[in-house]
C-alpha cells in the first residue's frame, strides 16, 4: 500500500504544485467546460481541471444551488524555492491567484467567499518558520486578495497533506446569490 500512496501523492503533487507553466501548458479555454448536475453544475476552467475530473474523479468547482464549492488547492514548494516566510508568501499568492481564476470561472470574486477551510502543516520540511509565522504570513496574503466582507474561516493543523511538498491546503465555499435577510 505505501507504493500506491506514494505514487498517488506524486501525481497529486504534479497536479497541484507543479510549476505554473506546467499547469498551463494548454491555454485556458475561452469558456470553461460546464457539466450540468441536478441543481447546479460542475465547472472545469482549463484542460488541467478537465483531466483531473476524468482521471482523478473530482471537480475543481461545483455549483449546488447558489453555493459554489472549490476543491482544496495546495500551497506548496516547487524545486529550488525556499522554505522561509517570504518564499511561503509567494507560494501562497500563487494559490490565491489560482483561486481567483476559479471564482471568476464561476462568475464570482473573493467578496462572494462565505467560508475558507485551511489545513496547515505546522511542522514539516517545506516551511522553516513557526506556526505563528506561517499563520501570520498566510493571513497577510489572504488580506491582499480579500478586501470585502470577511468570510467564516476554519484553520486546522495537520501532520501532512496528500502532496509531499504541501504546506497548506485551501478550500473555499462561495455564494452566487443574495441570501434573504430576516428581521431580528
Amino acid at each position: 500500500m505505501p507504493n500506491i500512496r506514494r505514487t498517488y501523492g506524486l501525481l497529486v503533487s504534479a497536479l497541484f504544485v507543479a510549476p505554473l507553466s506546467a499547469q498551463t501548458v494548454s491555454p485556458p479555454a475561452s469558456t470553461p467546460t460546464r457539466i450540468p448536475t441536478r441543481g447546479g453544475e460542475v465547472i472545469l476552467p482549463t484542460a488541467v481541471e478537465q483531466q483531473n475530473y476524468s482521471d482523478e474523479g473530482f471537480a475543481a468547482i461545483r455549483r449546488a444551488g447558489n453555493l459554489v464549492f472549490i476543491s482544496g488547492v495546495i500551497v506548496g514548494r516547487r524545486p529550488g524555492e525556499g522554505t522561509d516566510v517570504e518564499s511561503f508568501k509567494a507560494q501562497t499568492r500563487r494559490v490565491f491567484k489560482r483561486l481567483d481564476s476559479y471564482l471568476k470561472a464561476a462568475g464570482l470574486d473573493f467578496d462572494d467567499v462565505a467560508m475558507i477551510n485551511s489545513f496547515h502543516v505546522w511542522q514539516g520540511p517545506n516551511f522553516s518558520g513557526t506556526r505563528d509565522d506561517q499563520f501570520k504570513a498566510f493571513e497577510q496574503v489572504k488580506e491582499e486578495f480579500m478586501h470585502g466582507p470577511k468570510p467564516a474561516w476554519t484553520a486546522v493543523g495537520t501532520t501532512g497533506l496528500l502532496a509531499d511538498t504541501g504546506i497548506v491546503e485551501v478550500q473555499m465555499i462561495a455564494s452566487s446569490g443574495a441570501a434573504e435577510t430576516r428581521p431580528h
